[in-house]
């Protein structure tokens, strides 16, 4: 019987001091388990930096060393998806290019593979933190877990592996930004959990900024559970009685005071500005579900690709999106 093989797959952008280490690290963790084959997808971003050269060198004195060039940035979310669905592997593991995932826990992975883990999620035990930006963490994750009827495993970033037939079901999940931390929730197959601690980034800087964070919350948000949009409903259904009958109250005391009972401008003033606000939050919440309709709609692509190397040329996975071609000079 042949060595069942596990395909590795991480994303890049500007990442030219961490892929090569990144590899020699893979490479280490896999021969402490010899009774696997291996490959190693990288999908890079349009990196701006030596990232691609870097990996075309490792693609050329290693054949086990994959690499899709995007045409452009696709964004965190939906460039490591697609190399995901790329993976030929028996199992899949995906963990990022700056080495904050450490590949040393694949042996860890696999052993969980063996004892019948459909997913082996790697969940990172974070120091505690305070301040604003801690207890928006924290209370971010309590109504995630408190709306869903699936809650997401929690520190679970998307570093760990998956089975083949999970990655099978991932592949029938429409539209281009699927929320793979609450999908494999709710497949409903088991998940091990194994806990490690984060490394610092080995170079360059991260790409998480706030506008990605919010991006990346709202996503979970929408995508695992419909209570925000029915809070939305019984708020403004609560606040338009309230407010019929605040209307009602002061159409009485006008009537029964009509030379007595000026028009106050506080209280009209207050009820604009409020009622206005739960219109605005209203219109917010509805308008990010129309948003995840509207990219359902399109169906466009998780990512376009530039080139792809050392893949097969007949391919059966998750076809190109636009021609394949191999590197020019200046791009190798």
């Amino acid at each position: 019987m042949g060595k069942r093989l596990v395909s590795v797959v991480s994303g890049c952008y500007n990442e030219e001091g961490n892929v090569v280490p990144l590899y020699e690290r893979i490479c280490k963790a896999f021969a402490l388990v010899p009774h696997y084959d291996f490959e190693i997808v990288f999908i890079d971003n349009q990196s701006q930096d030596a990232t691609v050269a870097d990996i075309m060198g490792l693609c050329a004195r290693d054949p086990r060393v994959k690499l899709i060039v995007n045409a452009r940035n696709f964004g965190h979310v939906r460039s490591p998806y697609h190399a995901l669905l790329q993976a030929r592997g028996d199992a899949a593991i995906c963990m990022a290019a700056d080495l904050q995932d450490p590949p040393e826990l694949i042996p860890e992975f696999l052993a969980a593979w063996e004892q019948g883990a459909s997913v082996a999620a790697g969940v990172y035990e974070r120091p505690p933190e305070g301040g604003l930006f801690g207890f928006a963490r924290k209370l971010y994750y309590k109504i995630i877990t408190g709306v869903s009827e699936t809650p997401p495993v929690p520190a679970f970033t998307g570093f760990g592996l998956y089975d083949r037939r999970v990655v099978e079901l991932l592949r029938q999940v429409g539209g281009p930004y699927p929320f793979v931390r609450g999908l494999v929730s709710e497949l409903g197959l088991p998940i091990t959990r194994i806990p490690f601690q984060k490394h610092k980034r080995a170079a360059g800087i991260t790409k998480n900024n706030f506008l990605t964070l919010v991006d990346l919350s709202l996503l979970g948000l929408t995508s695992m559970s419909r209570a925000p949009i029915r809070f939305a409903t019984l708020l403004g259904a609560t606040m338009s009685a309230l407010g019929f009958l605040v209307a009602l109250v002061y159409l009485v005391a006008k009537l029964a005071f009509w030379d007595y009972f000026p028009l106050g401008q506080a209280p009209l003033l207050i009820g604009i500005f409020l009622f206005s606000s739960v219109q605005i939050l209203i219109a917010g919440l509805i308008g990010e579900y129309i948003a995840a309709l509207h990219q359902r709609a399109q169906n466009h692509p998780h990512v376009v690709e530039l080139y792809r190397v050392n893949f097969e040329p007949a391919s059966t996975l998750d076809p190109i999106v636009g021609p394949s071609r191999s590197p020019s000079a200046h791009e190798a």
